[in-house]
């Protein structure tokens, strides 16, 4: 009867842990349909118009590889392609040097201040883009705010409407947020104590700030550049507005091949050179992201 009984256990327990085990296997897949829809809503809203794209800028006017051709044997779409990445990179740059500052501030005051400059962040998105904009062309025309003041304190004036300045300023002013939340988010991880244990070790401000405090935030620079910079690779209003023929971006060019000219294949093609090159960079740039995580797995 012992026998019977222990083996009558002994068959229990080694199948409950089956037993519960099998609801595990059930749902082992229920995150993945959670995604399902959302996959489906990016197949359907990005994946096809840009197969179409693509398919487009080899098959119109005819199959083959003329509108690639066309873009590399044109000299002002090359310009115009290089005068973009270095306005997105000059925004980057802006971006950075504004929001660095910022955010370290975000991290080192009390709870309200940081309440209110978490607020100054969002507000700029609660605003479209094309009011800001167009106030940017209030502020940075020839008889606007801005060269009203240099000529008050007698320095004279600048052009800064349809320039690439002009474009700069008004793209980094969109963009900025986008630098400042990325930074944020990793300032705030960083423990201060770092910091000051450096400085009693006998470090100055500017060395425990760049060999301790910096290093640490990297992976917030790398992130808000690298989202900035892609950004603002795309941007068509601000530049449309504030910019003139010498601060033409691709865009632009895109827009006028598409909707002026009506010829889908070169402005296809223009789109797909501009995606390409945003990849490259991008594996390009992930090393550098994942370089500090490898410096403090070695730490």
């Amino acid at each position: 009867m012992a026998g019977s009984d222990i083996a009558a256990t002994g068959g229990r327990t080694a199948s409950a842990p089956a037993a519960a085990g099998e609801p595990r296997r059930r749902l082992s897949g229920g995150p993945f349909w959670l995604v399902v829809p959302a996959l489906l809503l990016l197949v359907a809203v990005l994946g096809l118009p840009l197969a179409m794209i693509v398919m487009r800028s080899f098959a119109e006017p005819r199959w083959g590889l003329q509108n690639y051709f066309w873009f590399f044997g044109t000299p002002v779409n090359l310009i115009v392609l290089q005068r973009t990445f270095v306005i997105s990179a000059w925004v980057a740059v802006v971006c950075l040097v504004c929001g660095y500052p910022y955010a370290y501030v975000m991290t080192a005051v009390g709870p309200k201040l940081r309440l209110a400059l978490i607020l100054c962040v969002l507000v700029p998105f609660w605003v479209s883009g094309v009011v800001r904009t167009l106030a940017w062309v209030i502020l940075l025309q020839d008889s606007g705010v801005i060269n009203s003041v240099l000529r008050g304190l007698g320095l004279g004036s600048v052009r800064l409407i349809r320039t690439q300045t002009g474009v700069v300023i008004g793209m980094a002013q969109v963009l900025l947020p986008f630098m400042i939340l990325p930074l944020y988010s990793v300032m705030k991880t960083i423990d201060l104590r770092l910091v000051q244990a450096a400085r009693s070790l006998g470090a100055s401000p500017a060395r425990a700030f760049l060999q301790v405090y910096l290093p640490l935030s990297l992976p917030g620079v790398y992130a808000g550049a690298i989202i900035v910079f892609i950004l603002a690779l795309g941007f068509y209003i601000t530049p449309a507005l504030l910019g003139g023929p010498r601060s033409t971006m691709l865009s632009t060019l895109i827009q006028n091949q598409v909707l002026s000219l009506l010829n889908w294949g070169r402005g296809g093609a223009m789109g797909v050179v501009l995606l390409i090159a945003t990849f490259v960079l991008l594996a390009i740039a992930a090393p550098l992201m994942r370089q500090p995580h490898r410096q403090g797995e070695r730490r």
